[in-house]
C-alpha cells in the first residue's frame, strides 16, 4: 500500500512539474496579449545605447504611459545635459525642445504607426503581428526575435525582446541591421505597472516650463561653438560641391549642396536662444526616430534639432528611407 502511495504521489509530481515548465511560445504570447489588455498605465526607466560609425551615445529615457493614449517620453544625453521630449495628449503630439525653448506638434498617429524600442505595449504588438518570430527561454527570460515595424527604415529590420519571466516585463531590446549587429539597445531598469499620474502630467505647457527650469545653467545659454557636420553616408555617384558657413542676424548658418545622381541640400543653423513660444510650431510631415532625436520627414524633406541646431534636408530625388539615412549619418562624425 505505501508502495502504491509514493507512485502515486511520484506520478503527481511529474504532473505537477510538468505543468510549471517552462512555457511554450504560443503560452508567452497569449500571456502578453492579456498584459496589454489589461494594461492601464506605467512609469518605465532605461539606458538607450546608440552606435553610429564609430560613435557611441548613451540616453536616459523616462517612459510614461496612461490609457488609452498619454503618453511622456523624455530622452537625456548622458554626457551633455541636453534633452527632448515626445509628448501625446488629447490635443495631439508634440515633440519639446528646452535647449531651443521651442514646441512642436505633429499630425500624427504615434506611436500606433511604428516599431517604438522604449515602448512596452509596442514590444508586444511587434511580438505578436510577426508570426514567424524566434522564441527561446532562459533561466530568467523569455527572448524574441522579431521583425520591426518601422515605416522608413530598412535599416533595422530586425529586434531581439528580452522579458523578465517574473512580470513579463521589458528587460533588454536590441534593433538590430541587416546583419544582425545591434545599434540600437534599451536595457530597462526600472517597469511600474501600477504607476499613479497628476492631472498635469501629460500638459504640454506644464512639461515645456519644468524642462526648462531642470536644464543647467550652461545649456539654457545656448552658447557652444558652431560646428558644421557633414554626413557619412554616402550616395552612389554623389558628391559635395558647395560648402558655404555665413553669418546671419541672430546666429550662423551653413549651406551644405550635394549633386549627382542624388542630389540634395543640407542646411544647419544656430541661432540665439529666444523666450519659449506659448503657440507650438505646427510641423509637416511624419514623426521618425533618428536615434539621439526626433525628426519630421515628408517626400522632399526632413527636419530635426539636435544640440541647440536646426537642421533640413530638401530633395526633388531622394526616397524617404534615403533621407533618413542621410540625416541619421549627419549625427556621426563631423567628417568630409
Amino acid at each position: 500500500m505505501r508502495k502504491k502511495l509514493l507512485l502515486l504521489m511520484s506520478g503527481l509530481m511529474v504532473i505537477v512539474l510538468t505543468a510549471c515548465g517552462t512555457k511554450s511560445q504560443g503560452d508567452v504570447v497569449k500571456d502578453l496579449k492579456n498584459k496589454l489588455d489589461d494594461l492601464t498605465s506605467y512609469k518605465a526607466d532605461a539606458k538607450m545605447t546608440l552606435k553610429m560609425g564609430s560613435d557611441t551615445q548613451v540616453y536616459n529615457v523616462e517612459i510614461w504611459h496612461k490609457d488609452p493614449l498619454f503618453y511622456r517620453v523624455n530622452l537625456k544625453n548622458a554626457a551633455k545635459d541636453q534633452s527632448q521630449m515626445i509628448l501625446r495628449n488629447d490635443e495631439g503630439v508634440f515633440v519639446l525642445t528646452p535647449a531651443l525653448k521651442k514646441s512642436f506638434k505633429f499630425q500624427s498617429d504615434w506611436p500606433q504607426n511604428s516599431s517604438q524600442a522604449y515602448l512596452y505595449e509596442s514590444l508586444i504588438k511587434d511580438i505578436v503581428a510577426d508570426k514567424d518570430a524566434k522564441f527561446s527561454s532562459t533561466k530568467d527570460y523569455y527572448v524574441f526575435e522579431t521583425k520591426t515595424r518601422y515605416q522608413n527604415n530598412s535599416m533595422l529590420p530586425y529586434q531581439e525582446i528580452k522579458l523578465n519571466k517574473r512580470d513579463l516585463s521589458p528587460a533588454v531590446v536590441k534593433v538590430m541591421d541587416t546583419d544582425h549587429n545591434a545599434l540600437v539597445t534599451v536595457e530597462f531598469t526600472k517597469v511600474d505597472f501600477n504607476a499613479k499620474f497628476n492631472k498635469d502630467d501629460f500638459d504640454m505647457q506644464k512639461n515645456m516650463t519644468r524642462a526648462e527650469l531642470g536644464m543647467p545653467a550652461m545649456a539654457k545659454g545656448g552658447d557652444q561653438a558652431f560646428t558644421v557636420k557633414y554626413p557619412t553616408y554616402e550616395l552612389k555617384g554623389t558628391k559635395m560641391i558647395s560648402d558655404k558657413e555665413m553669418k546671419i542676424e541672430d546666429g550662423t548658418r551653413a549651406v551644405l549642396t550635394y549633386d549627382g545622381k542624388k542630389s540634395y541640400t543640407l542646411i544647419e543653423e544656430k541661432t540665439a536662444a529666444k523666450t519659449a513660444s506659448i503657440v507650438p510650431t505646427n510641423v509637416e510631415g511624419d514623426l521618425v526616430n533618428l536615434g539621439p532625436t526626433i525628426a519630421a520627414v515628408t517626400d522632399h524633406s526632413i527636419t530635426w534639432s539636435q544640440n541647440g541646431v536646426d537642421y533640413m534636408i530638401a530633395s526633388k530625388n531622394l526616397t524617404r528611407d534615403e533621407m533618413i539615412r542621410v540625416a541619421q549619418s549627419v549625427q556621426g562624425e563631423a567628417v568630409k
